[in-house]
This record gives structure tokens, sequence and C-alpha cells, in this order.
């Protein structure tokens, strides 16, 4: 499967939307999806992604060593190497398609100032 690092803007901001849930390796979860380099277990986070006009969700699968303390819904982070990979496959008949979000860790970002105040 081919990576691809993911080139963000300066004015790109990240924002934790869901806590982060255990990604499971089986349909019964019952045993973790791991890191194949670390053994470490992974995790899915929703974040959303805003970049100048635009804004959207994402999934992004973390290991465990990568998730800062505490993270809450609505914490501003910033993914550190973000890699997207693409992928599709056949399910009962029909094409299936996306892309698949991975970041080695995330780190605790601070809110942009508010240049408006007085």
């Amino acid at each position: 499967m081919a990576r691809i690092r993911v080139g963000l803007l300066p004015t790109a901001a990240f924002m934790v939307g869901t806590p982060p849930v255990p990604k499971y390796a089986d349909a019964e979860k019952t045993q973790f999806a791991t890191d194949r380099e670390t053994g470490a277990k992974l995790y899915t986070i929703t974040l959303f992604f805003m970049e100048e006009d635009r804004a959207e969700a994402l999934k992004v699968t973390v290991p465990e060593t990568g998730l800062p303390n505490g993270l809450k819904p609505g914490m501003p982070v910033m993914p550190v190497e973000l890699f997207a990979t693409p992928w599709a496959r056949i399910f009962n008949g029909s094409l299936m398609d996306g892309i698949a979000y991975r970041a080695d860790r995330l780190s605790l970002a601070t809110p942009a100032a508010d240049t408006e105040a007085a």
C-alpha cells in the first residue's frame, strides 16, 4: 500500500472531536490491533481538520504511545507524521473505497490567539 505524507498549510488546525477508542484486529473485538514495528496498541480518534475555508472530520489511527494524557473533545492538537493511505475493496459485490489516516503521535497545540480581541 502506498503511504502518502499529508502536507499541511501553516494555517491548518485540528481539534479533537471524539475521545480515542481502541482499534481491533478482529470483528469480534477480542484482539487489539497493534503497530507492526513497536507492538503498541492502536487507537482511532476523530479529529476536526480546518484549513482556510474548509473543514472536515478525519478518523486518524494513532498508537497508544502517541496519545497525550487527558485528550478531550474540543482540545487543539496537531498530528505528527500524518500519512494517508488510499484503500479499496469489494464487499457484497459493491466497491468500497476511502482513505485511511495514520499519525505517529498527536501533540497538544495552543489555540490560535484571537486577533479581534481589543
